[in-house]
């Protein structure tokens, strides 16, 4: 019997007191569930269950929709941008972040994206079909992988496998990776680019599991495609580290794997969890957002079990390689026709900052949460996109503004130590309409030596603080950074670019209490 892709559609994809610490070696499975009186949670640490991270889950993602590349990343003549075009504002904000890697050039653009019209001296304009809007092509895959030195990140290409081909991907590989031999490599050195760029990281396809997605696939074809993809690209270079589009469906999945699995290194899944496609205006409130704040670990959880029931346990790792709470809004698109101006001009609203709250920021530190705890398995998260749209970092004219979300990434980047340490919590509930989830969340890492520890705390509750009780560390002090907002709705935008940012406090936990703020996230760091 042929498989045929599953029936999947983007809303498919878009469902979406104290703190008691103690050190303690044995399983957390064997600890008491209850939160004693007068506590808003436990939390156990197990010390020996240590996993290093991989820092890629801090990654993210630049696609050549709306305004991310052009007017965004890139914008030639601007008196903010370089002799090249890179916006030196956002350059420098970027670096920030200490971003690992990006994600290029989409999404569903790449769908009818041919690398070719991007390059050389002589650039030409082309129609994008999945979004029905004439691209320059004046930022192709040179300015791509120079704007990634810039920033100081890794580059990662999603390939076409929609109207593409396995040899159109395997001559993209050469071009950017053989040193001589090749009519790509010395296409690349003619157009003043004589080493290699080295991109090591490529996927096969953007969610051709969607009847939507330009050159959509069945589950049959899909396999077969990846597959020979695969070998033909891996004929350029060994080396390549790939990756696949992929679910949480073992009905797509299971068949990819049987075929292609060989091939790969990661499955690349993705995640939207409020629905905004169509209604762009009306994103889900702080309490909405917070009921869902654990569906994103569900979908890990799904993808390791996929993995595992098809035998590639500790062979294949996951790539969350497009996550955001907001789904990006471009209703009657992919594939809209060229003469929807009207539906084109909507997209403006995505970029309307009072959208992007405290909401954002504490969906995104559960998001990424929930990876550190699969660390074992999950290896790389890309927020989606990076500029613009959704993005940490608005663009506009004059300047940039941080979102709330721009300020969880840093924290997350700069504060927290190598390794992952198993971490219990047993926590009271935050309820609404009929849905509930822990108050409080929390990961904790620990340095290489295991002298020091940083815990990332999240408080979801909008009105209400949290007192923390933390045993064993009597007698310290400790840093506490804090985000969080004059309202579980504040956010940041050009004329209050500032609302909401870290700030930093001493924690003394010499008696074994610290607070933490409502609708917030802190991180405690400690030398122990």
């Amino acid at each position: 019997m042929t498989l045929r892709t599953p029936n999947l559609t983007r809303r498919d994809f878009a469902a979406g007191g104290a703190l008691t610490l103690a050190m303690a070696a044995r399983p957390a499975a064997a600890l008491d569930m209850a939160v004693p009186a007068g506590l808003d949670a436990v939390v156990t640490i197990d010390p020996t269950r240590k996993t290093r991270f991989n820092r890629m889950i801090f990654g993210q993602f630049l696609e050549h929709f709306h305004r991310q590349v052009y007017g965004g990343a890139f914008e030639p003549g601007s008196p903010l941008s370089d002799r090249a075009g890179f916006r030196l504002d956002v350059v420098q904000a970027l670096r920030e972040l200490r971003i690992p890697i990006v994600r290029w050039p989409g999404g569903c653009f790449v769908s009818a994206y041919h690398w070719m019209d991007g390059v050389g001296p002589k650039r030409t304009p082309a129609f994008n079909k999945p979004w029905g809007v004439e691209d320059p092509n004046t930022f192709g895959t040179d300015e791509f992988v120079q704007w990634c030195r810039l920033i100081g990140c890794e580059p990662y290409i999603c390939t076409n496998a929609g109207t593409g081909g396995f040899e159109e991907m395997s001559n993209w590989v050469e071009y950017c990776n053989l040193r001589e031999q090749g009519s790509f490599s010395r296409l690349r050195r003619a157009n003043g680019h004589p080493n290699p760029f080295d991109v090591r990281y490529w996927s096969i396809g953007n969610e051709n599991y969607f009847p939507t997605e330009i050159g959509s696939k069945t589950t049959a074809e899909w396999g077969m495609l990846v597959r020979e993809s695969a070998k033909l690209m891996r004929a350029v270079d060994s080396k390549l580290i790939l990756l696949a589009a992929a679910t949480v469906d073992s009905e797509w999945t299971a068949p990819l794997l049987k075929v292609a699995g060989g091939f790969l290194n990661y499955i690349s899944i993705h995640g939207y969890w409020d629905a905004l496609w169509e209604q762009g205006t009306k994103p889900a409130s702080y309490m909405q957002c917070m009921m869902r704040s654990r569906q994103p670990e569900g979908q890990i959880e799904k993808a390791i079990k996929v993995i595992a029931d098809n035998g590639f346990a500790g062979k294949i790792k996951i790539a969350f390689d497009e996550w955001n709470l907001r789904s990006w809004h471009h209703p009657g698109f992919p594939g809209g026709g060229a003469d929807r101006v009207d539906l084109i001009g909507m997209r403006d609203e995505n970029d309307q900052n009072a959208t992007y709250t405290m909401a954002d920021a504490l969906f995104s530190a559960s998001f990424l949460n929930g990876c550190l705890r699969h660390a074992d398995v999950v290896e790389m998260a890309c927020m989606a996109p990076v500029i613009n749209v959704r993005g940490p970092l608005f663009v506009h004219p004059k300047g940039v503004v941080k979102r709330t979300t721009f300020h969880v990434m840093q924290m997350y980047s700069d504060l927290l130590q190598p390794h992952v340490v198993a971490t219990h919590i047993a926590a009271a509930p935050l309820a609404s309409d009929g849905a509930s989830v822990p108050q409080i969340d929390a990961i904790t890492t620990v340095s290489d030596d295991g002298g020091k520890m940083a815990i990332a705390i999240i408080n979801r509750h909008p009105t209400q603080g949290a007192r923390l009780r933390i045993a064993g560390v009597g007698g310290r002090q400790g840093r506490l950074d804090i985000l969080d907002g004059d309202s579980p709705d504040a956010f940041n935008d050009v004329a209050r670019p500032s609302r909401v940012t870290p700030r930093q406090i001493t924690a003394d936990v010499s008696k074994g209490t610290v607070m933490v703020t409502p609708h917030s996230l802190s991180i405690l760091s400690l030398t122990i």
